[in-house]
């Protein structure tokens, strides 16, 4: 008789654990719909800009500036180059203006 009394006491616990883990799943899942809902929805503007900042600024602690010398020598260039085309647009413009004014010239 006390086989009996503890296979039955051992069915009704297993019966409990049973749908303990049953409520535990169906709980899993509406929390994992939820995680999932958290997980699509964007955070507000201002975290996402704090974020951006962020990974601007440690992005340019890995960039490798450099020297001075360099960075004056690459102006100069930059500055010369731009010079000369100005010069070049400034000499085109002239003549083609020369060149109307004498057209128009001829034609009067």
């Amino acid at each position: 008789m006390a086989k009996k009394e503890t296979d039955g006491a051992l069915e009704k616990e297993s019966a409990v654990v049973e749908k303990k883990s049953a409520d535990n799943k169906a709980d899993n899942k509406k929390e994992g719909r939820a995680k999932a809902k958290d997980k699509d929805k964007k955070p507000n503007i201002f975290v996402r800009l704090g974020r951006r900042l962020k990974e601007t600024f440690s992005e340019l602690k890995r960039v490798t500036w450099p020297s001075f010398g360099k960075a004056v020598k690459a102006t100069g260039i930059v500055l010369v180059i731009v010079l000369i085309f100005t010069v070049l647009v400034t000499a085109v413009n002239y003549g083609l203006a020369e060149l109307l004014e004498l057209i128009t010239t001829l034609g009067a």
